[in-house]
């Protein structure tokens, strides 16, 4: 069994965003290709475009969760409760074990400078020193785990 954390927080150290790093780690579970899935995802990183909203990470979670327990039928009240149900029930196990869902508030944690944490901006440089001030490969880490677990209970 492939350890989908671990899978997605070497994604991250190789050079993918953060949503790209979680939604390539189960292309074995959505059946997607890699670049496929790195494209469909690649919106979503630095909290969707860098402007520090939702991680990516959650981001990316809720779009496996999409891919694997997602609904199809709009006219399906029941089936889009129960997935909304699943993503939030994501959303509070990170939240949990993380303080938070938000990107800027994940990195101010994180950096010793949270006024430096603004949206926009290009991407940084991926050098020892950014690696240093990022959670994000641990983040990755923690909703791959995460999703690994909700849905070997489904």
């Amino acid at each position: 069994m492939i350890d989908h954390g671990e899978r997605a927080k070497a994604l991250f150290m190789e050079g993918y965003n953060c949503a790209q790093a979680v939604f390539c780690a189960f292309t074995d579970v959505t059946g997607l290709d890699m670049d496929t899935s790195a494209r469909l995802a690649s919106s979503f990183g630095g909290g969707m475009g860098r402007l520090r909203e939702v991680c990516g990470t959650v981001s990316a979670a809720a779009m496996v969760l999409g891919m694997v327990r997602g609904y199809s039928d709009p006219k399906d009240p029941d089936a889009k409760s129960a997935h909304y149900k699943l993503v939030r029930e994501f959303a509070a196990r990170f939240r949990e074990a993380e303080g938070d869902i938000v990107c800027r508030a994940l990195l101010a944690r994180a950096n010793a400078a949270p006024q430096t944490i603004a949206p926009g901006g290009e991407p940084e440089a991926r050098t020892p020193e950014y690696y240093r001030k990022r959670p994000c490969p641990m983040l990755a880490w923690r909703a791959g785990t995460i999703l690994d677990e909700i849905l070997a209970e489904e």
